[in-house]
Protein backbone atom coordinates (compact mmCIF):
# COMPACT_ATOMS: atom_id res chain seq x y z
CA UNK A 1 0.00 0.00 0.00
CA UNK A 2 1.14 3.99 -0.32
CA UNK A 3 1.02 6.68 2.23
CA UNK A 4 -1.15 5.95 5.02
CA UNK A 5 -3.89 9.05 5.04
CA UNK A 6 -6.05 9.51 8.05
CA UNK A 7 -9.38 10.85 7.06
CA UNK A 8 -11.78 12.19 9.65
CA UNK A 9 -15.43 13.39 8.72
CA UNK A 10 -18.51 13.16 10.60
CA UNK A 11 -20.40 13.00 7.07
CA UNK A 12 -20.52 8.95 6.45
CA UNK A 13 -21.39 9.58 2.70
CA UNK A 14 -18.64 12.07 2.37
CA UNK A 15 -16.30 9.54 4.03
CA UNK A 16 -17.12 6.57 1.92
CA UNK A 17 -16.83 8.35 -1.86
CA UNK A 18 -13.33 9.95 -0.39
CA UNK A 19 -12.13 7.00 1.23
CA UNK A 20 -12.85 4.78 -1.91
CA UNK A 21 -11.40 7.69 -4.23
CA UNK A 22 -8.11 7.65 -2.56
CA UNK A 23 -7.93 3.64 -2.27
CA UNK A 24 -8.50 3.59 -5.62
CA UNK A 25 -5.21 6.30 -6.49
CA UNK A 26 -3.32 3.84 -4.26
CA UNK A 27 -3.05 5.27 -0.65
CA UNK A 28 -4.03 3.21 2.39
CA UNK A 29 -6.97 5.01 4.03
CA UNK A 30 -7.67 5.18 7.81
CA UNK A 31 -11.32 6.51 8.20
CA UNK A 32 -12.18 8.16 11.53
CA UNK A 33 -16.20 9.76 12.38
CA UNK A 34 -15.03 12.53 15.30
CA UNK A 35 -12.12 14.08 16.45
CA UNK A 36 -12.12 11.81 19.17
CA UNK A 37 -11.84 9.07 16.88
CA UNK A 38 -9.92 10.56 14.90
CA UNK A 39 -6.92 11.57 17.76
CA UNK A 40 -7.20 7.65 19.28
CA UNK A 41 -6.86 6.67 15.69
CA UNK A 42 -3.88 8.70 15.32
CA UNK A 43 -2.00 7.32 18.37
CA UNK A 44 -3.11 3.52 17.45
CA UNK A 45 -2.17 3.16 14.13
CA UNK A 46 -0.21 6.72 13.11
CA UNK A 47 -0.47 8.15 9.24
CA UNK A 48 1.60 10.01 6.70
CA UNK A 49 -1.16 12.94 6.51
CA UNK A 50 -3.89 13.65 8.23
CA UNK A 51 -7.22 15.12 6.76
CA UNK A 52 -9.75 16.42 8.61
CA UNK A 53 -13.28 18.05 9.26
CA UNK A 54 -13.37 21.69 10.92
CA UNK A 55 -16.80 20.92 12.31
CA UNK A 56 -17.43 17.58 14.28
CA UNK A 57 -19.43 16.37 17.13
CA UNK A 58 -17.78 15.10 20.50
CA UNK A 59 -13.96 17.06 19.74
CA UNK A 60 -13.95 19.56 16.29
CA UNK A 61 -10.81 19.12 14.07
CA UNK A 62 -8.56 21.99 15.90
CA UNK A 63 -8.78 20.44 18.58
CA UNK A 64 -7.60 17.28 17.52
CA UNK A 65 -5.19 19.26 15.43
CA UNK A 66 -3.73 20.76 18.93
CA UNK A 67 -3.93 17.20 20.53
CA UNK A 68 -1.63 15.33 17.12
CA UNK A 69 0.20 18.50 17.10
CA UNK A 70 1.70 17.41 20.33
CA UNK A 71 2.53 14.06 18.90
CA UNK A 72 3.84 14.25 16.08
CA UNK A 73 5.21 18.49 14.78
CA UNK A 74 5.83 17.69 11.35
CA UNK A 75 2.78 15.30 10.01
CA UNK A 76 1.07 16.84 7.61
CA UNK A 77 -2.94 18.46 8.56
CA UNK A 78 -5.26 19.59 5.98
CA UNK A 79 -8.63 20.92 7.10
CA UNK A 80 -11.73 20.49 5.28
CA UNK A 81 -13.70 23.89 5.86
CA UNK A 82 -17.54 25.19 4.99
CA UNK A 83 -16.49 27.94 6.85
CA UNK A 84 -16.43 30.97 4.29
CA UNK A 85 -13.98 33.84 5.83
CA UNK A 86 -10.33 34.27 6.49
CA UNK A 87 -10.82 34.91 9.95
CA UNK A 88 -12.57 31.82 10.05
CA UNK A 89 -9.25 29.82 8.71
CA UNK A 90 -6.67 31.32 10.38
CA UNK A 91 -6.99 29.31 13.92
CA UNK A 92 -6.25 26.39 11.91
CA UNK A 93 -3.05 27.28 11.08
CA UNK A 94 -1.90 29.02 14.04
CA UNK A 95 -1.80 25.76 15.52
CA UNK A 96 0.19 23.71 12.77
CA UNK A 97 -2.28 23.11 9.37
CA UNK A 98 -0.38 22.71 6.42
CA UNK A 99 -3.15 23.59 4.32
CA UNK A 100 -7.02 23.97 4.09
CA UNK A 101 -9.85 23.39 1.33
CA UNK A 102 -13.06 24.77 1.14
CA UNK A 103 -15.92 22.62 1.16
CA UNK A 104 -17.73 21.81 -1.17
CA UNK A 105 -14.56 20.47 -2.91
CA UNK A 106 -13.59 18.60 -5.95
CA UNK A 107 -11.93 15.27 -5.27
CA UNK A 108 -9.50 15.75 -8.00
CA UNK A 109 -8.42 18.86 -5.76
CA UNK A 110 -8.05 17.12 -2.68
CA UNK A 111 -6.25 14.48 -4.18
CA UNK A 112 -3.63 17.35 -5.59
CA UNK A 113 -3.71 18.65 -2.63
CA UNK A 114 -2.21 15.28 -0.73
CA UNK A 115 -0.05 14.39 -2.79
CA UNK A 116 1.73 17.87 -3.02
CA UNK A 117 1.74 18.53 1.14
CA UNK A 118 3.55 14.69 1.10
CA UNK A 119 6.47 15.40 -1.52
CA UNK A 120 6.65 18.43 0.34
CA UNK A 121 7.27 16.68 3.82
CA UNK A 122 9.26 14.15 1.96
CA UNK A 123 11.44 17.15 0.86
CA UNK A 124 11.54 18.72 4.30
CA UNK A 125 12.95 15.91 5.61
CA UNK A 126 16.68 16.21 3.77
CA UNK A 127 16.69 20.60 2.51
CA UNK A 128 15.57 23.67 3.78
CA UNK A 129 14.35 26.11 1.31
CA UNK A 130 15.79 29.59 1.83
CA UNK A 131 15.47 32.92 0.25
CA UNK A 132 18.30 35.74 0.66
CA UNK A 133 16.41 39.35 1.17
CA UNK A 134 19.21 41.89 2.18
CA UNK A 135 20.28 40.75 5.31
CA UNK A 136 17.68 38.81 6.26
CA UNK A 137 17.43 35.03 5.64
CA UNK A 138 14.30 34.02 5.05
CA UNK A 139 13.58 30.04 5.79
CA UNK A 140 10.63 28.98 4.12
CA UNK A 141 10.42 25.71 5.18
CA UNK A 142 10.77 26.66 8.55
CA UNK A 143 8.75 29.54 8.26
CA UNK A 144 11.59 31.83 9.92
CA UNK A 145 13.39 35.10 9.57
CA UNK A 146 16.58 35.48 10.41
CA UNK A 147 18.72 38.93 11.04
CA UNK A 148 22.48 38.58 11.69
CA UNK A 149 22.11 35.82 14.82
CA UNK A 150 18.44 36.63 15.37
CA UNK A 151 15.74 34.92 14.21
CA UNK A 152 11.83 34.71 14.31
CA UNK A 153 9.21 32.74 14.01
CA UNK A 154 6.90 34.07 11.38
CA UNK A 155 2.95 32.63 11.29
CA UNK A 156 1.56 30.92 8.34
CA UNK A 157 0.13 33.61 6.92
CA UNK A 158 3.19 36.22 7.11
CA UNK A 159 5.32 33.02 5.55
CA UNK A 160 3.03 32.72 2.75
CA UNK A 161 2.79 35.99 1.83
CA UNK A 162 6.50 36.86 1.85
CA UNK A 163 7.36 33.38 -0.26
CA UNK A 164 4.87 35.03 -2.69
CA UNK A 165 6.35 38.42 -2.52
CA UNK A 166 9.82 37.07 -2.60
CA UNK A 167 9.46 34.77 -5.36
CA UNK A 168 9.30 37.66 -7.71
CA UNK A 169 11.37 39.75 -5.86
CA UNK A 170 11.30 43.79 -7.83
CA UNK A 171 8.18 42.98 -9.50
CA UNK A 172 4.50 44.12 -8.94
CA UNK A 173 2.24 41.31 -7.35
CA UNK A 174 -1.18 41.34 -7.97
CA UNK A 175 -3.17 42.09 -4.64
CA UNK A 176 -6.03 39.35 -6.14
CA UNK A 177 -3.39 37.01 -7.29
CA UNK A 178 -2.03 37.40 -3.54
CA UNK A 179 -4.94 36.57 -1.96
CA UNK A 180 -6.14 33.55 -3.89
CA UNK A 181 -2.24 32.11 -4.17
CA UNK A 182 -2.04 32.46 -0.15
CA UNK A 183 -6.12 32.49 0.55
CA UNK A 184 -8.00 30.67 -2.35
CA UNK A 185 -10.22 33.37 -3.01
CA UNK A 186 -10.18 37.16 -3.66
CA UNK A 187 -12.82 39.20 -1.56
CA UNK A 188 -12.56 42.50 -0.91
CA UNK A 189 -14.09 41.88 2.67
CA UNK A 190 -11.11 40.16 3.47
CA UNK A 191 -8.45 42.59 2.01
CA UNK A 192 -7.66 44.02 5.18
CA UNK A 193 -6.27 40.88 6.08
CA UNK A 194 -3.68 41.11 3.75
CA UNK A 195 -2.84 44.34 4.12
CA UNK A 196 -2.58 43.30 8.20
CA UNK A 197 0.11 40.58 7.31
CA UNK A 198 1.61 43.51 5.16
CA UNK A 199 2.32 45.79 8.18
CA UNK A 200 3.69 42.58 9.85
CA UNK A 201 6.12 42.27 7.55
CA UNK A 202 7.12 45.69 7.17
CA UNK A 203 7.70 45.95 10.99
CA UNK A 204 9.43 42.88 10.97
CA UNK A 205 11.92 43.31 7.61
CA UNK A 206 12.58 46.99 9.14
CA UNK A 207 15.96 46.47 10.73
CA UNK A 208 17.14 46.33 7.19
CA UNK A 209 16.56 50.05 5.48
CA UNK A 210 17.49 48.40 1.71
CA UNK A 211 14.37 45.87 2.03
CA UNK A 212 10.91 47.53 1.52
CA UNK A 213 7.52 46.38 0.65
CA UNK A 214 6.34 49.06 -1.70
CA UNK A 215 2.48 49.77 -1.77
CA UNK A 216 1.90 49.53 -5.85
CA UNK A 217 -1.58 51.75 -5.49
CA UNK A 218 -4.71 50.16 -7.40
CA UNK A 219 -2.41 47.29 -8.26
CA UNK A 220 -0.55 45.32 -5.20
CA UNK A 221 2.58 44.94 -3.46
CA UNK A 222 6.53 44.94 -4.25
CA UNK A 223 9.22 43.34 -2.62
CA UNK A 224 12.95 45.59 -3.14
CA UNK A 225 16.17 45.32 -1.86
CA UNK A 226 18.48 48.41 -2.83
CA UNK A 227 21.78 48.32 -4.53
CA UNK A 228 21.78 44.54 -3.88
CA UNK A 229 21.79 41.37 -5.89
CA UNK A 230 22.54 38.52 -3.21
CA UNK A 231 19.10 37.53 -3.35
CA UNK A 232 18.68 33.82 -4.63
CA UNK A 233 16.90 30.86 -3.90
CA UNK A 234 18.84 28.53 -1.95
CA UNK A 235 18.43 24.88 -1.23
CA UNK A 236 20.11 23.21 1.55
CA UNK A 237 20.72 19.81 2.17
Amino acid sequence: MGNKILFVEDEKDLTLIVADTLRGQGYDVLTAVDGIDGLEKFKTHGADIVVADVMMPKMDGFTMAREIRKLSPTVPLLFLTAKSTIDDVEEGFEIGANDYLKKPFELRELIVRIKALLRRNDTNRGEDIKFSIGRYIFNVTTQTLSFDDQSMELSYFEAKVLERLATGIGKTVDASELMIAVWQRDEQSNRNSLHGYIHKLRRKLRHDPSVSILNQRGFGYMLTVKKTTTFNRISVV
